[in-house]
This record gives structure tokens, C-alpha cells and sequence, in this order.
């Protein structure tokens, strides 16, 4: 039977001491949700919700690599915003990232409210190699 193997690294943010960044099975890497927080400097990114997203996924690209992946092996995405105001934004900085084909199955939903008052999260799941 496969292990689960803890996933970290120093170029994303620490995870609180209630969850990994990533768990690597079976071929799999499960992300735990990241949001807009630099790495370097432990700031939340300054300016639109799109600056935010775009460092999450900034930072889900750093603890993937880490586990021997990549946001081209990204097969599921959820992403957590606190207003579907947000929605378009969000997706211009989404579209940075996923250009690839077949792009990943994906959900997006409001949320009342995110950790540290963010106004979006991201979380995904991709396959090793």
C-alpha cells in the first residue's frame, strides 16, 4: 500500500500547524487551500482580488513543483471567493496560469468569509510527474 508523504517548501507560505501544504499519493498531490500571502515578506498582496489569486496560484505552482508536479498536471481546482463580484477578476489571473488543454474540472464558490479576511483561496489536486 502506497504511503502518504508530507509536502513542503520554504517558497510558499507555512502552513498552520493544523495541515500540510500538500499530501503526495498514490501518484496523486492534494494542495491545501492557499491564499494571497507573499512568502517573503508574510504580506497579503496589495491591490484586487486578482493580485490575491494570482499569488495563491503562485504559490500552489511552488508546492507543486515541490512534490514533483506542475499546474500543467492539475486536474481539479477550487477556488473560494467571498463575492461573485469577484468572479471575473479572479479569472483574469486564473487564465495565467491554466492556458493548457484539456484545462482542469474547477469550482467556484462565495463564501461568507476566508482566513485572514482574504477575499479568495485556492486549493487543487494534480497528478505526479
Amino acid at each position: 500500500m502506497a504511503k502518504a508523504e508530507s509536502v513542503h517548501t520554504t517558497k510558499a507560505p507555512a502552513p498552520l500547524p493544523q495541515f500540510s501544504q500538500a499530501v503526495k499519493y498514490n501518484g496523486m498531490v492534494y494542495c491545501s487551500g492557499n491564499i494571497g500571502l507573499n512568502p517573503e515578506t508574510n504580506k497579503m498582496a496589495e491591490g484586487t482580488v486578482k493580485d490575491r489569486a494570482r499569488q495563491a496560484l503562485k504559490n500552489i505552482s511552488a508546492v507543486l513543483e515541490e512534490a514533483g508536479s506542475s499546474l500543467a498536471n492539475v486536474v481539479k481546482v477550487n477556488v473560494f471567493i467571498t463575492t461573485m463580484d469577484d468572479f471575473a477578476t479572479m479569472n483574469e489571473a486564473y487564465d495565467e496560469f491554466f492556458s493548457q488543454s484539456p484545462k482542469p474540472c474547477r469550482t467556484c464558490v462565495a463564501v461568507k468569509q476566508l482566513p485572514f479576511n482574504t477575499d479568495v483561496e485556492i486549493e487543487c489536486t494534480a497528478y505526479v510527474g
